[in-house]
């Protein structure tokens, strides 16, 4: 079943955008309009670093944080440009009355694995009390924020920019958790290491929601985490939370992380470099087969495979002439997941135009060869592809023989919807 612009837009269109804002909206509404979603990155001269939403935050003395009960959800990402924790330098700093930390799947200091949390102890740097909001939502969350004593909610994490990343659902919990509990919530706005020009891939169905994807957004959404806030409030929110939004400055929709001039820390175990959220709104469709999509090797991601695969794979996904890639023949042996400890074959994607270069089609291009080529080819039992790409069909065109133009095709109405509502909560040029 589709979604319809109407389904998409709800009852307030893109007219709630503004109403998202709050106070620091002069902030975030300045500039001029934002381009259109699917341009392409262009060449220009080099920026200055990119200051985050954190950074501008505390160069204005904390101001929009003047008074408040603070809790920060937030992860190893939410570092300064000198790679300190802002939860270590607010704590430090009289002007913030931070009183809890919030942390997420992997936890706040980032010891536990995928599908992991650190559960509820105190820091040991700080001693601030750290709550798990993993798989919290709702009522239950809430909870947990009045129990915080807290007034404001304030969320830094890192995204990659794809719809099953589960920190934007954390974002999206969090936001409804807060408006349930009566508090403010004040996003910090980080880049989009992929870019921000195109939104690509399937739009989410409603009845394959999950927590690697709670509503109807496209596979790669092309946003940051702010505006996929604005976005998360005008629309699908029931009631929206009394949001305010630090942007940027110096971030451009074409900029891909080299270019932000800012650190990189692995938002996650399997997100090692900007070059793995390259590929991984594409390639993480591969957790919902029966090949190795990489995890237990220094290139998760950029590795797929399976035992009894040979060079045919990559010369079949060759062959398909996907933009900007090209696929070798490759052998690697996991260290933990999916064939631990045994020798496999498979691809490795080598992105050689960043510019060019869509995941999702390739990712569909691998899907349909790989399954023509490996006679041993499977979906995962539990139809985990079906939660990947939001709706049975993409599996079920490639069971009936569907080329990648055809699987890719099948998207399209759903996914320029989606891209006429996101074109209203852009903020960056």
């Amino acid at each position: 079943m589709g979604l319809s612009r109407r389904d998409l837009l709800g009852a307030g269109g893109v007219a709630g955008a503004g109403a998202a804002l709050g106070a620091l909206a002069p902030a975030v509404a300045t500039g001029a309009p934002a381009p259109e979603a699917d341009q392409a990155p262009e060449a220009s001269p080099a920026p200055a670093r990119v200051r985050t939403g954190f950074e501008r935050l505390a160069d204005d003395g904390y101001r929009a944080l003047a008074g408040q009960r603070v809790g920060v959800v937030t992860n190893p990402t939410g570092v300064t440009a000198d790679v300190r924790h802002i939860v270590d330098v607010m704590h430090a700093d009289d002007r913030v009355d931070l009183v809890a930390v919030f942390g997420p799947e992997h936890g706040f200091r980032g010891t536990a694995q995928a599908g992991g949390s650190e559960g509820r102890y105190d820091d040991p740097a700080t001693g601030l009390p750290v709550h798990d909001t993993y798989l919290k939502s709702g009522r239950a969350l809430a909870d947990v924020f009045a129990a915080a004593g807290v007034d404001t909610v304030v969320f830094d994490i890192q995204d990659v920019g794809a719809r099953f990343y589960t920190y934007i659902w954390t974002l999206y919990d969090a936001m409804e958790a807060a408006a349930l509990a009566g508090k403010r919530f004040v996003v910090l706005d980080r880049p989009n290491p992929v870019g921000g020009r195109a939104a690509l891939g399937p739009v989410l169905h409603r009845e394959f929601a999950t927590f690697v994807g709670r509503e109807p957004i496209a596979q790669a959404h092309g946003m940051t985490v702010a505006e996929l806030a604005r976005l998360f409030n005008g629309e699908f929110l029931a009631t929206p939370v009394q949001l305010d939004t630090v942007p940027m400055s110096g971030w451009r929709r074409g900029d891909l992380f080299d270019a932000t001039r800012l650190p990189w820390v692995p938002p996650s175990p399997n997100m090692p470099t900007p070059d793995t959220a390259l590929v991984y709104s594409g390639t993480c469709l591969f957790e919902g087969t029966n090949l190795s999509e990489g995890r237990g090797t220094t290139r998760p991601f950029e590795l797929l495979g399976a035992e009894g695969i040979d060079g045919g794979w990559a010369e079949a996904a060759n062959g398909q002439g996907p933009a900007g890639v090209r696929l070798r023949e490759a052998y690697f042996t996991p260290t933990f997941s999916k064939f631990e400890g045994r020798t496999i074959g498979g691809v490795q994607l080598h992105v050689h135009d960043r510019a060019a270069f869509d995941p999702v089609r390739t990712a569909i291009a691998l899907l349909v060869t790989a399954k023509r080529s490996w006679s041993g080819f499977a979906w995962r039992a539990d139809h985990w592809i079906d939660r990947l790409t939001g709706s049975a069909s993409v599996r079920t065109l490639i069971d009936a023989g569907a080329d990648t133009d055809e699987v890719v095709g099948a998207w399209q109405d759903d996914l320029a919807a989606f891209r006429a509502v996101r074109q209203g909560y852009l903020h960056y040029r």
